[in-house]
């Protein structure tokens, strides 16, 4: 029951990562779906920070982050500007990559595997897909152009998600494609940074169970 309890805030971090995942292309059309989009994307955000609170990883940062994210979300849609969004992507790049570092030393610190740690693998994986995705949202809002949206140009917060999905898995279908040099070398690095993670939180993982194994029969 104890262990239940323990899983629970990375289950819901979870479970609120995947929802802003499956409701992106459906919310990201003008009007009052983009609001509440907007409402559903911090939901992650005030997860990971509660959980960084919990396990008492880099404190300030992320809720300093979140707070500057807030402020210039309810800014962008008071008064419009790429200046505006491109600040906003901005804060939640910087929250999601602390957020992301945070998790990961505290999974690669664990001394025991649980099925909260394993909630937190896969957390992190998803936080990865979401800091690239602000971070294209943010070069879009600077630079637009340097990266050529698929079918849906309108639906461009969507489409620049997808984008960091297809790549962080190194799926990479084609139908958006960085054009710039810049965005290139990044969408190259996400591709590069989502096998390193997980050949390296398998190692982690795989090493920590083999050592519970090697306690416990040593322990008989």
């Amino acid at each position: 029951m104890q262990a239940k309890l323990h899983s629970r805030p990375d289950l819901l971090l979870l479970l609120s990562l995947l929802l802003v995942i499956l409701l992106d292309p459906v919310m990201d059309q003008s009007g009052w779906r983009r609001l509440v989009l907007a409402a559903l994307t911090f939901i992650p955000v005030i997860l990971s920070t509660l959980r960084l609170l919990q396990i008492r990883v880099w404190v300030w940062p992320p809720v300093l982050l979140m707070t500057g994210g807030l402020i210039f979300e309810v800014a962008s849609h008071i008064s419009p500007s790429p200046t505006l969004e491109g600040i906003r992507w901005g804060f939640l790049t910087a929250f999601f990559a602390v957020a992301a570092l945070g998790l990961f030393s505290y999974l690669r610190n664990s001394r025991l595997i649980t099925q909260s740690h394993l909630f937190t693998a896969i957390n992190i994986y998803l936080l990865l897909g979401m800091l690239w995705a602000s971070i294209y949202c943010a070069i879009d809002a600077f630079y637009p152009g340097s990266i050529q949206l698929g079918s849906h140009p309108a639906d461009r917060q969507s489409e620049l998600l997808y984008f960091s999905l297809t790549t962080l898995t190194t799926t990479g279908y084609g139908d958006v494609a960085p054009v710039s040099g810049e965005t290139r070398m990044l969408a190259a690095l996400e591709g590069v940074t989502g096998v390193l993670y997980i050949a390296i939180t398998v190692a982690i993982l795989v090493s920590r169970f083999g050592s519970e194994l090697s306690d416990s029969y040593h322990g008989k």
